[in-house]
């Protein structure tokens, strides 16, 4: 499908493939190969301004019931991929089926194999604890050799309240202009603040992406692939992490079925 949307010229806006509303979120009607299509012509297009890429999983679902700021920053980006399986599956349930899910964990990697040791692929890797962007780095050019760490840099707590350490990090990505900004901070604070920085920030894409830094670094480990097919991630996170993770997860098992219900309800009434 995208191949005949990209040719004979390059047509990556957002009304050139079906989206659907959903979950108080515009979700791109996306496969992951499709997607990689849209963000590698991004990248190899020239610099102009910054798209940003967002990946919401249930407890942003939830969180997006919660927080006007969170619906602007989404309002605004350039891509809105599904997450999390159980986003996937409820589609279904409600009669606004998406194709698959696009974790931004799988994403950045499927950018990095496919770059070419010929032309490239400039990225900046901004988020994590100290240091492990640093091992994230090493892991990617001993693996992929199309990649060019340009910038590694992990803020110190509250930067995004101060005026100083964040035009720190502006200048740090003007000086390197990144293909690819991969941003791991956390949501919603990695949303907010691309969403507030994103018309000053001199990257041709921001991923905000989570703990994919931390994947790449060997930091955290990912779920066995059969228990992702299974669309179980979610519990070997929650495992992994327990005590950040389970009040969390417990909360979004809470308020997810109603926000799924009020939405088939009103797929029923229409």
């Amino acid at each position: 499908m995208m191949a005949t949307l990209l040719e004979p010229e390059v047509r990556t806006a957002r009304s050139d493939w079906p989206q659907v509303d959903l979950f108080g979120a515009t979700i791109d009607v996306l496969r992951m190969s499709e997607t990689l299509e849209i963000v590698q012509a991004w990248a190899a297009a020239p610099m102009a301004r910054c798209r940003y890429v967002v990946t919401p999983n249930v407890d942003h679902t939830v969180l997006l019931h919660h927080r006007q700021d969170l619906r602007d920053a989404y309002h605004e980006a350039s891509l809105v991929l599904a997450d999390g399986w159980p986003v996937v599956v409820a589609s279904r349930l409600v009669g606004k089926p998406l194709p698959e899910r696009v974790p931004g964990s799988d994403l950045v990697p499927e950018l990095m194999k496919s770059a070419s040791p010929t032309k490239p692929l400039r990225v900046f890797l901004l988020g994590a604890a100290s240091g492990v962007g640093e091992r994230a780095a090493r892991n990617i050019r001993s693996q992929w050799p199309g990649v060019d760490i340009v910038g590694v840099y992990s803020p110190p707590l509250g930067f995004e309240k101060d005026e100083e350490e964040n035009n720190k990090i502006l200048y740090m990505v003007e000086q390197t202009e990144p293909d690819i900004l991969v941003v791991g901070l956390g949501a919603p604070k990695q949303e907010l603040w691309v969403h507030a920085n994103h018309k000053r920030l001199k990257a041709k894409v921001a991923l905000c992406v989570g703990a994919t830094i931390d994947f790449l670094a060997g930091e955290k480990a990912r779920a066995p692939r059969w228990l992702q097919r299974l669309g179980l991630e979610w519990l070997h996170r929650m495992l992994s992490d327990p005590r950040r993770l389970v009040k969390r997860y417990a909360g979004d098992a809470w308020f997810f079925p109603g926000i799924v219900w009020r939405e088939w309800r009103r797929g029923a009434v229409n």
